[in-house]
């Protein structure tokens, strides 16, 4: 009979636990919305900034590129500026999120949802 109660406790800790991760989980999702990274092409004549969530927040475009001659390659150097932005994103994402569950004592590269 008391083993049953050993059981219910160990389930408590569980519930605990669980709850613990859902709000450093909630927090983690906070925190990455004010993370930024940025990404850069052209060596560094265009620059994309943005949060570790993806979300693009600033593009910071070098003047001595306009050329109307030039329009296609400074399409391209934007592109690869946004892409390079949302590929360092993802990794700090991935990186936070690996801190989180390391300190949790899950695997590092488990993969939580959020």
């Amino acid at each position: 009979m008391l083993k049953g109660l050993g059981g219910m406790a160990d389930m408590a800790k569980m519930m605990k636990a669980a709850q613990e991760m859902q709000g450093k989980m909630a927090q983690l999702q906070e925190d990455l919305k004010s993370i930024t990274v940025t990404g850069e092409s052209g060596a560094g004549l265009v620059k994309a900034t943005a949060t570790a969530k993806g979300e693009l927040t600033a593009l910071d475009i070098d003047p001595s590129i306009f050329n109307s001659d030039d329009k296609e390659v400074v399409e391209d150097l934007i592109l690869a500026a946004i892409k390079d932005a949302q590929v360092k994103a993802d990794m700090r994402a991935k990186e936070e999120m690996g801190k989180l569950t390391e300190s949790m004592g899950l695997p590092r590269d488990m993969n939580l949802p959020f």
